[in-house]
């Protein structure tokens, strides 16, 4: 398999995708509300991915509760935003329904919990989807609602290592720098440095690497990520199509995978782009 995620253009896969997964099997599949209709029809492409895919692929929805959520009503129950959460009982049960949703509806991994912080002033993109409190609430929330979905037999991704909630602007729009990321921003990933897999920031922390983003800096996957957060797991890189980065998806790719990431994500879907990545690795 090709170490990389990929998305698929639309509800169902279309021939050309089919040749080039048979052809530069990709790690997995990612699918967003342009792929899901409905039950029936999200349980047949599903099926059809595992069909196509060699085994220990995975199938990945970006599924959070609150505003980031693909499986929805009337098809779905909706899931409250991770900042509602307060207790330790309340985010073991938000983590079991949302692994039971997410398996039922034939997926095998869940983006989710974000274990970055809520802090005031920075931009809203992750606001409440951060878990509210401090990070010791964090960490203890974030582990629960993590070991609630990995009992519905789901692997959880934590994100956005080594910490996005200091960002000003957003990743998806822009380049953010944080001049300062430290002990309190890596706690919660610290006290969850024993789970399955992560994803990164697309950040410059200026204080390690002043010239690139965390996900395509080996000072910062390697440093920071791995050694003083200690994070031994899966490291996939946030969307690489998102214009925090510059250069092709190929290049993209590439560099996320030299700087130490073990899977290329890449969401939106063009079979160009997915072709690119795919002939690369």
């Amino acid at each position: 398999m090709k170490p990389a995620i990929l998305g698929i253009a639309g509800p169902a896969l279309t021939p050309d995708e089919r040749h080039l997964f048979r052809d530069h099997a990709p790690r997995g599949v990612i699918l967003f509300s342009r792929n899901i209709k409905n039950n029936t029809q999200l349980s047949g492409l599903n099926a059809e991915l595992k069909s196509l895919l060699p085994e220990g692929a995975v199938l990945m929805v970006d599924q959070e509760g609150g505003r980031v959520a693909r499986l929805r009503p009337p098809h779905w129950p909706a899931l409250p935003p991770a900042g509602t959460l307060h207790t330790a009982e309340q985010a073991y049960h938000h983590g079991r329904a949302l692994g039971a949703m997410v398996k039922a509806a034939g997926f095998t991994m869940a983006a989710a919990p974000v274990l970055d912080l809520s802090i005031e002033g920075a931009n809203g993109i992750i606001g409440d989807r951060a878990i509210s409190g401090g990070p010791e609430q964090v960490a203890l929330l974030g582990g629960e609602m993590a070991r609630g979905i990995m009992d519905e037999g789901i692997l959880p991704v934590i994100k956005h290592i080594p910490g996005h909630g200091r960002a000003l602007l957003d990743s998806h729009l822009a380049l953010p720098r944080v001049a300062v990321n430290n002990a309190e921003d890596h706690l919660p990933f610290i006290r969850n440095n024993n789970l399955p897999w992560a994803m990164t920031a697309h950040i410059v922390y200026e204080q390690w690497d002043a010239a690139r983003p965390g996900t395509i800096s080996p000072i910062v996957i390697q440093k920071i990520i791995r050694e003083a957060i200690g994070f031994k797991g899966q490291l996939m890189s946030d969307d690489l199509a998102m214009h925090a980065l510059e250069g092709t998806p190929r290049a993209r790719a590439l560099a996320a995978l030299a700087a130490g990431c073990d899977v290329a994500l890449y969401c939106p879907g063009d079979f160009a782009g997915n072709r690119q990545i795919l002939e690369a690795l």
